[in-house]
């Protein structure tokens, strides 16, 4: 265990207790954030974190315990409040205008003023070049934020927070949407406002993220803290067993893959997104019965329309899809979904489940109108609830029955009922598309070794992830995705991190398509 500085800290809270209606969000929380040093927070989904982060930001008021900003005790009703206080809080969603420039986000709500009435700018921007030159965080302050690169909007929110003089800096899952080399820039970053005596809560589930850069880890599991440790004492193993509670395979085993006929073929394909704007750009791709085909890129480059445009939740433009030498394209999902398509949407909430039905008939919910679900269009429910208590002991389905409407399972509770729906059906191919985001490391586990052994028994796996680990760990060839083209397709053992962060970024590459 680590050691408590005696100094005072610069952030505190003590005995937190919150409860949203029947359920306990943080029993008796306890955390310590010391000035100048980077404090990961660490839980499983429900483990608590983002209510004491909330709390700590004055979103939330705490049933009982107290908050205290460098040894006083304070009273924080609301984000003015913290922020008043020094505190700051870079959220996983920007909060950023995006047709307002660098300068006008960083000041916005605090702005610099002529005369008491004129918004003068020239201030904004010396104010934005004197915070980037002073905490190695430079932005061209009249840049447009729409027009920047994710990793640099980034910079803008934490920008914003300096602006306001925060002392105490607390980042919510920071690089969920950066690349491996935005990634790294951050940290760095990170560690430098640090090193000038900022305190900093680092909210993230990468468990590499929290060795690589933290001084102290407090680790939360059903709103308590379980342990605190230092990454000098622990693993990333250590880190998921003190999440979980109990042993987690972080990185699943395989063998090699053995390929046989096309499923999927791609020929050409062109997608435009919701504005009417090419997003999908003459795109190519093969996956065949028995292997993982892993497409990574940065977001916003086409993927979502790639997959909805496969799946038929959306127009093609131009292109052909087939799927066992079928022409597809152009069919409903329900007919797609009959040819043998199974299909992990990237939005369980709208795309996934009925939140108001239970899990029974969300575990039907593509084969409710068919034998043996159905006889002369009445519904045997008899057999659906078989069915899903079935499914539910496979799956390791956490939920009081399987009449518990779906809205009330936790995240990877809702993951795993939508992949015993997918695998169960006997389906040809597989599009999973982000299909561990907002899960814990638990769930995770158990949703990676299953996209493994559907694919050993000759399933075709198109998987679409913003997780290069999970790219990297599961796939057998790896597509690079780059203004709605896929710039690459290799060999996952020809790829790595580097490689593909820089390809991502650039679209440049001198890896030859196989």
């Amino acid at each position: 265990m680590s050691q408590v500085s005696e100094a005072t800290p610069a952030l505190e809270a003590i005995g937190i207790h919150k409860r949203f209606g029947g359920v306990v969000a943080n029993d008796d929380v306890n955390l310590r954030v010391e000035k100048g040093r980077i404090h990961a927070l660490l839980g499983e989904n429900g483990a608590g974190k983002s209510t004491l982060v909330n709390i700590l930001f004055g979103l939330y008021r705490a049933d009982r315990g107290e908050v205290r900003v460098a040894g006083e005790v304070v009273n924080l009703g609301r984000p003015r409040d913290a922020i008043d206080r020094g505190i700051g809080m870079v959220h996983q969603h920007f909060q950023l205008v995006p047709v307002l420039t660098v300068a006008e986000n960083v000041v916005l709500g605090d702005e610099p003023s002529r005369s008491h009435t004129m918004f003068d700018f020239g201030a904004a921007r010396r104010a934005v070049q004197e915070l980037g030159e002073r905490y190695g965080l430079e932005v061209d302050p009249e840049a447009v934020v729409e027009d920047l690169p994710v990793g640099t909007q980034q910079r803008v929110e934490i920008l914003r927070s300096l602006y306001r003089r925060a002392d105490v800096l607390i980042l919510d899952e920071p690089t969920a949407v950066l690349t491996p080399q935005e990634t790294d820039q951050l940290l760095e970053v990170l560690r430098g406002l640090a090193d000038q005596g900022v305190a900093i809560v680092f909210i993230t589930h990468k468990l590499r993220e929290v060795l690589a850069i933290a001084d102290e880890v407090t680790v939360m599991r059903d709103g308590r803290v379980v342990g605190s440790t230092t990454p000098g004492e622990t693993d990333e193993a250590g880190l998921a067993e003190m999440m979980v509670g109990r042993s987690v395979v972080l990185r699943v085993s395989k063998t090699p893959a053995s390929p046989a006929a096309t499923v999927l073929r791609v020929n050409d394909l062109c997608v435009d997104d919701d504005r009417g704007l090419r997003a999908v750009n003459e795109l190519s791709l093969e996956v065949r019965a028995g292997e993982i085909l892993g497409v990574a890129g940065v977001e916003g480059n086409g993927q979502r329309e790639l997959v909805e445009a496969v799946t038929g939740l959306r127009s093609v433009v131009s292109g052909i899809v087939e799927m066992d030498g079928h022409n597809i394209t152009g069919l409903s999902p329900r007919q797609i979904s009959e040819l043998g398509m199974a299909h992990i949407p990237e939005n369980r909430e709208k795309h996934g489940l009925v939140g108001a039905h239970s899990v029974a008939d969300n575990l039907v919910l593509n084969q409710y109108y068919r034998a043996p679900f159905a006889r002369r269009g009445f519904r045997r429910m008899d057999t659906v609830t078989e069915h899903s208590r079935s499914l539910v002991a496979d799956y390791d389905i956490r939920t009081p029955d399987v009449f518990t409407p779906a809205r009330a399972l936790s995240g990877g509770n809702k993951q795993k009922t939508i992949a015993a729906r997918e695998f169960s059906q006997g389906a040809r191919l597989l599009v999973a598309a982000q299909p561990t985001r907002g899960i814990d490391v638990g769930s995770i586990e158990f949703v990676h070794q299953q996209l493994i052994d559907q694919r050993d028994r000759g399933l075709a796996v198109l998987l679409i992830s913003a997780e290069l680990d999970e790219i990297l760990s599961l796939s057998d060839r790896i597509g690079v995705i780059y203004g709605g083209r896929l710039v690459v397709v290799a060999d996952a053992s020809d790829l790595d991190r580097i490689r593909i962060g820089r390809i991502m970024t650039t679209g440049s590459h001198d890896t030859p398509a196989t």
